[in-house]
């Protein structure tokens, strides 16, 4: 069976709201510490970790790059905790999210394409592909749940998706 195509689509904090955060600094009024040394941008992320004991986890990953075509075969979600991901490089990557369910359903799978600014928050229990970073290895700050009980679920999905290329779909 030919997989169906993904569309992606430009990342807004309005499209992915039902996935989660964007955390960005564009659009946030920054406040300014450390004698005018400092503008905070505050408020990013609603992180989600303490459900069941859980305790902030930091990491770096770091991610190479896909080539396209691309098929989209595995999801997962975090049922305990949100999961961050913020760029530590100045490049767009893609972001493939559902909503959460018993399996990530393929007609409800949504892609993004992040401006190279742009992190991502996961609401708990949003199915997502791993990292799609684009042209070389990315290195990603990783904010999570870390503690007791079990926080990765994998599903195969049924009818793979494909990312064709980086073209814009308008919705």
């Amino acid at each position: 069976m030919k997989p169906s195509r993904l569309g992606l689509r430009p990342l807004t904090q309005e499209a992915f709201a039902p996935f989660g955060d964007v955390v960005q600094k564009q659009g946030h009024r920054p406040e300014e510490i450390n004698y005018g040394q400092t503008l905070k941008y505050a408020g990013l992320a609603d992180i989600d970790i303490v459900e069941s004991g859980g305790e902030p986890a930091v990491h770096i990953y770091r991610s190479e790059p896909i080539d396209l075509p691309f098929r989209v075969e595995i999801m997962e979600c975090h049922p305990l905790g949100s999961q961050a991901f913020i760029p530590l490089h100045n490049r767009p990557f893609l972001v493939v999210v559902a909503p959460p369910a018993e399996e990530p359903m393929p007609g409800s799978i949504r892609g993004f394409i992040t401006n190279g600014k742009q992190g991502v928050n996961i609401n708990r229990g949003v199915w997502h592909h791993y990292q799609l970073s684009l042209g070389e290895p990315a290195d990603y700050l990783v904010i999570e749940r870390g503690g007791p009980g079990e926080n990765c679920v994998e599903r195969q999905l049924k009818d793979p998706l494909i990312i064709e290329n980086l073209e814009l779909e308008i919705p």
